[in-house]
C-alpha cells in the first residue's frame, strides 16, 4: 500500500508539473499536438494515482507509471536536444528549474515503477526467503 501512495504521489506531481508549465489548465502549448501530449499525460497521472491508491490492476498501474514517467522523459530530450516540428521553444533549454523538478520526479517515480514490477514478478517464495 505504502508504494501504490507513494507512486500515487510522484504521479500527481507529474501532472502538476506540466500543467504548471503549459500556464494552468486549459493551458496554451502550441503546436496543437504538443497541448495534446499534454492533456494526455495528466489525464494519464490522475487515472495512474487513482489505479495506485486504490490497489487495483497493479501490474497495469505500474506499467502505466513507465509510461507517465518515461513518456515526459522523451518528450525533454527529443524538445531540448534535436527538436520536434514545429516546436522549437525549448530547444537548447536544459536547466529550466520547473521542469528540472519534473525530471527528478519522473525518474523517482520510473525507478519505483520498475522495482515494483520486478518484485511482483519474483514468486513468494524467493520473496520470502530473503
Amino acid at each position: 500500500m505504502a508504494t501504490g501512495v507513494t507512486g500515487a504521489v510522484l504521479s500527481l506531481f507529474v501532472g502538476y508539473f506540466h500543467i504548471v508549465d503549459q500556464g494552468g489548465f486549459p493551458g496554451d502549448k502550441e503546436p496543437r499536438y504538443i497541448g495534446i501530449g499534454y492533456y494526455a499525460l495528466e489525464f494519464a497521472a490522475l487515472a495512474l494515482a487513482v489505479l495506485l491508491v486504490t490497489g487495483r490492476q497493479r501490474t497495469a498501474g505500474w506499467l502505466l507509471a513507465l509510461g507517465v514517467a518515461v513518456g515526459p522523459l522523451a518528450g525533454y530530450v527529443l524538445s531540448r536536444g534535436p527538436g520536434l516540428p514545429n516546436y522549437s521553444d525549448d530547444k537548447g533549454n536544459w536547466t529550466e528549474p520547473l521542469l528540472l523538478k519534473s525530471v527528478a520526479v519522473e525518474l523517482l517515480l520510473g525507478a519505483l515503477a520498475l522495482v515494483c514490477l520486478l518484485r511482483d514478478r519474483t514468486p513468494s517464495s524467493a520473496r520470502a526467503s530473503d
